[in-house]
């Protein structure tokens, strides 16, 4: 696996593949790379000849009071997942490189509506940070396919409708979350929980399950259902920030009568903000 750190030496290295008659997916990052990163660029390989990988923790997406500066590098330690995964081309750029004309006034890429709501309120700013990096980098790979975690689903609703409206020629392949024994949904944050509060941290994924089945029983009283489990929720000592059923597709607010539905948490704990989600489709079979 090769590094570069420039556009020009990313865009010769996939010409030369191009040339050679291969496929190029791509697997954006932003390193400190766990298991579930690892099946990301797993299913790029799967999916395509030559598998790139970008490392950019990325100014533009994260707002003033969040842990940019916290955000751990692990660069040796990536590299070394990256190559046991199968990717063939790492581009791990400086801030500089990315924008060089600095961030103040660099063209921004928004997409509205589903951006609004869930993450997007509590993180003003943060998808149009998202959409921005991703069509740059999009460009500079010019990938025939993408492959984003499902544990991030409303990134990656914002990416399919990104890609389908900029009339984008790339594949966006949405990749199962990766979860703990425990069933905590594997993130690089999870690293700033303690010992204390990464035992509490399953009561998310425990609490999907829970509203899961309801519905699958025939409960299709969301707001009493959603109040219950954030009542469990900070019962087990996170605080709450939103806890949603929405129609997988365009992310509105799911009614009784929807078959498609998503399950979307989000909580703090201490100051670490996690996320989940979980897909439930009632017209797939048991």
């Amino acid at each position: 696996m090769n590094t570069v750190k420039t556009i020009l030496e990313l865009r010769a290295a996939v010409a030369r593949a191009r040339g050679e008659g291969k496929r190029i997916g791509f697997v954006p990052t932003m390193g400190n790379l766990h298991s579930g990163h690892a099946a990301l660029v797993t299913k790029a390989a799967q999916r395509a000849d030559f598998v790139v990988a970008s490392i950019f923790v990325n100014p533009l997406q994260f707002g003033a009071n969040e842990d940019l500066d916290k955000y751990p590098r692990t660069l040796a330690a990536d590299q070394e997942k990256l190559l046991q995964a199968g990717c063939h081309l790492l581009f791990a750029p400086s801030v500089e490189e990315m924008y060089p004309g600095g961030m103040t006034g660099q063209t921004r890429v928004s997409v509205p509506q589903l951006s609004e709501g869930l993450c997007g309120a509590s993180r003003p700013g943060h998808f149009e940070g998202v959409a921005t990096v991703v069509s740059k980098l999009f460009n500079m790979v010019q990938p025939d396919l993408a492959v984003f975690g499902q544990k991030d689903f409303q990134q990656l609703a914002v990416i399919r409708q990104l890609v389908h409206d900029l009339n984008m020629p790339i594949q966006i392949i949405g990749e199962p979350t990766v979860r703990a024994a425990d069933g905590l949904a594997l993130s690089s944050r999870n690293g700033f929980l303690d010992e204390q509060q990464r035992a509490k941290a399953p009561a998310l994924y425990r609490s999907l399950k829970q509203i899961a089945e309801a519905i699958e029983q025939g409960e299709r009283d969301y707001p009493k259902l959603l109040a219950e489990q954030t009542r469990q929720i900070e019962g087990a000592g996170l605080r709450s920030d939103y806890l949603e059923i929405r129609h997988a597709l365009n992310l509105r607010p799911a009614t009784p009568e929807d078959r498609d539905l998503v399950i979307l948490v989000a909580a703090f704990l201490g100051t670490t903000r996690l996320i989940d989600n979980l897909h439930l489709n009632l017209d797939s079979p048991a």
